[in-house]
């Protein structure tokens, strides 16, 4: 999808805001560029979705030793995984207009920190809350500091066993200011039968605290269903296009399924009313 041809006129604007906090992961699906970014934030805004987030990495340090010198072929050619993973990097130049930008649309942005030295970058600008990755869950330090900054910390559990997310949940309630625990099925993308939506009911009637639901799957009913069960917020990956170079973007949805999911959350929502009996002409 060539998204400069795009008619936005043909969108449904003026969707109504959800009670939802629904995020759109634009993740590293901007491949590098500035434009595309933009972009997507603009798609953001228009589906009248919360937040959008990216995810900050010091490739330095997060990428293992044994892969900085791996050969991989990329849109710039064939480079290391070291190279390719800062060429999909933004700095502070970058982050200064997606923070300018972001506030103009009165719309939130943050990012998932991969380590500390990204945790003290995104601290820079004023995010609502601090993301913690599936992958991270187990990183005590990055946690803890996370939760030192006064901030509201999310967790995803994707990659957690139910011993890991117990021990990531008791490092929240005993040092987070407030908190947020998200299901997750790490796949990319995640088959339908292994969602498991239900266990968002599980969390709440567990862990007692606010729950999300983060999807990587191919449908929007599962994350509209998610809604039904008690998820708080929602985050999905998106993209301009589907067909694009990434590791991320096949597990993306695209401006008119960012749509299309929008209003399905905006009427389930209306639907589920309020809990009391009321009487109609």
């Amino acid at each position: 999808m060539d998204i400069t041809s795009m008619d936005f006129e043909s969108f449904p604007l003026g969707i109504r805001k959800s009670k939802t906090y629904v995020g759109c992961e634009i993740g590293i699906n901007h491949n590098g560029i500035l434009e595309n970014a933009l972009k997507l934030i603009d798609i953001a805004v228009i589906a009248g979705c919360s937040c959008v987030k990216f995810q900050k990495r010091n490739p330095e340090i997060c990428v293992p030793d044994h892969h900085k010198n791996t050969m991989r072929d990329t849109p710039w050619g064939k480079i290391s995984y070291l190279d390719y993973r800062y060429k999909v990097e933004f700095g502070k130049s970058e982050y200064d207009v997606i923070d300018k930008y972001c506030g103009e649309k009165n719309i939130d942005w943050t990012a998932s920190v991969w380590d500390i030295d990204s945790l003290e970058f995104i601290l820079s600008y004023n995010v609502p809350f601090i993301k913690i990755p599936s992958a991270m869950l187990t990183n005590k330090e990055l946690i803890l500091n996370a939760c030192r900054t006064g901030k509201d910390v999310w967790i995803s559990t994707g990659m957690s066993s139910e011993e890991e997310i117990d021990a990531g949940v008791e490092l929240l309630r005993k040092n987070a200011k407030r908190f947020l625990v998200m299901h997750c099925n790490s796949s990319y993308p995640a088959h339908v039968d292994e969602l498991n939506l239900k266990y968002i009911q599980t969390l709440k009637e567990k862990y007692k605290c606010r729950v999300g639901y983060s999807g990587h799957e191919f449908e929007l009913i599962t994350s509209i269903s998610a809604v039904v069960l008690g998820a708080e917020t929602i985050e999905r990956h998106i993209t301009l296009d589907r067909t694009q170079w990434g590791s991320d973007q096949l597990a993306s949805i695209e401006p008119h399924g960012l749509m299309t999911l929008m209003n399905g959350i905006n009427k389930v929502e209306r639907a589920l009313g309020d809990g009391k009996k009321h009487l109609y002409e």
